[in-house]
């Protein structure tokens, strides 16, 4: 039925170059390399408490570990309130510390121009806001809930959706026995809520015993077949991933982790072993990336970080057009890159390889695919397609 050969007279064929893959990124410095962790005791570097603790807050830490730009020093003089700078030790130890561009820094240094607000930015793109039912949930699609846990994380990315939300501030007059209850008893009350999604801020920045109360809870709740955590720790605070941590999450399997990785030069071997724990405790691991100007918007780069997601057993799920929020318009990409990007993975490497890409509709419209069209034409009972390598074919149904 597929004939090709005979439409090749008629149809140009589209050769699709793929860029050579590069080296991998150069190995990061030890942190006893790093002056002002030199004395630290290994077990204190292995302890989460200890790397929550010292994390950097101020310019004055950071100046001994990378060598600042004016645009990074203004940055870090605005960046105040809510999104305050957080950076933990291991996060740090990863950056390049003459080059400006590491991905790895940019992902966390603030700089001048997340003060430089576009048009269309807004606080809240995906009207989370207006999608709450009951405190701290989100209920957008018919039959899941997005219940945010905390509004802390390991590390403050710079270009967070949830910035309004997120960062370091205390909470007043709330109960943490109680917190959670409305959204709970909004969850039981609803039989058509069969997946919940703990996310935050970092659900996995609580204390064994305050998440399993809410994990617990939810998994008492009889409709609800899935429970998924959404988190970035395994990449910026691998320590807390404990063997108490995944003995505690294996009673209430099936549990899936979304891993939020941007970078192949995130994927340590501190960060494999924290993702080999996670595994062989039974939970499956996907991994959610954010298309990022300068950082991973060329095809070489995410097609790296994808094969090496898979060799530490983590399926990429989605690439996420960055949204629109308050302060990211230096890190947003034009839909063609990401459209581009899926050009040079699709048919050219593994299926498992392969995410969806997504722009999440502005104004609350969900996640909505984005790809390339691969459906030239189409008739009645026939669709005029092309494969990846860009021969033509005809499918007769």
């Amino acid at each position: 039925m597929n004939n090709p050969a005979s439409l090749e007279n008629q149809k140009a064929q589209i050769e699709i170059p793929i860029p050579a893959v590069p080296k991998p990124p150069k190995r990061s410095r030890d942190y006893q390399q790093i002056p002002l962790y030199k004395d630290v005791n290994p077990l204190d570097w292995e302890d989460w408490h200890w790397q929550l603790k010292h994390r950097i807050r101020s310019k004055d830490e950071l100046t001994q570990i990378i060598k600042l730009t004016p645009e990074e020093e203004k940055g870090i003089d605005k960046a105040k309130g809510r999104l305050a700078m957080a950076i933990t030790p291991y996060w740090a130890s990863l950056m390049d510390a003459e080059d400006p561009d590491c991905p790895i820094r940019r992902q966390s240094v603030p700089v001048n121009y997340e003060f430089s607000i576009a048009p269309h930015e807004m606080a809240d793109p995906c009207a989370e806001d207006r999608d709450s039912p009951a405190p701290h949930l989100v209920h957008r699609y018919p039959d899941r809930v997005l219940l945010l846990a905390t509004d802390h994380c390991a590390m403050y990315c710079r270009h967070c959706t949830r910035r309004r939300l997120v960062g370091e501030h205390e909470e007043k007059d709330c109960n943490p026995e109680t917190k959670f209850d409305a959204a709970i008893e909004y969850i039981k009350s609803n039989r058509k809520i069969r997946d919940v999604l703990i996310s935050g801020g970092d659900p996995l920045t609580l204390e064994d015993e305050a998440l399993e109360s809410l994990v617990a809870k939810i998994r008492d709740i009889s409709h609800v077949e899935l429970l998924r955590i959404g988190t970035r720790v395994p990449v910026t605070l691998p320590q807390r991933i404990t063997e108490n941590l995944v003995n505690m999450l294996k009673k209430y399997s099936p549990i899936w982790l979304s891993i939020h990785f941007n970078h192949p030069k995130e994927i340590t071997k501190r960060c494999k072993n924290a993702c080999d724990m996670l595994s062989e405790g039974g939970m499956p691991l996907g991994s959610q990336t954010v298309l990022l100007k300068g950082i991973n918007d060329r095809p070489f780069i995410m097609r790296r970080l994808v094969h090496d997601l898979l060799q530490i057993r983590v399926r990429p799920y989605y690439i996420y057009q960055c949204d629109p929020v308050r302060g990211t318009q230096h890190f947003r990409t034009p839909v063609a890159v990401g459209i581009n990007i899926i050009e040079k993975l699709r048919g050219h490497t593994s299926g498992y390889a392969v995410p969806t890409y997504v722009i999440d509709g502005p104004g609350g419209g969900g996640k909505i695919p984005i790809g390339p069209n691969y459906i030239l034409s189409q008739a009645k009972g026939k669709y005029v397609l092309r494969n990846y390598k860009g021969k033509i074919y005809t499918y007769l149904e």
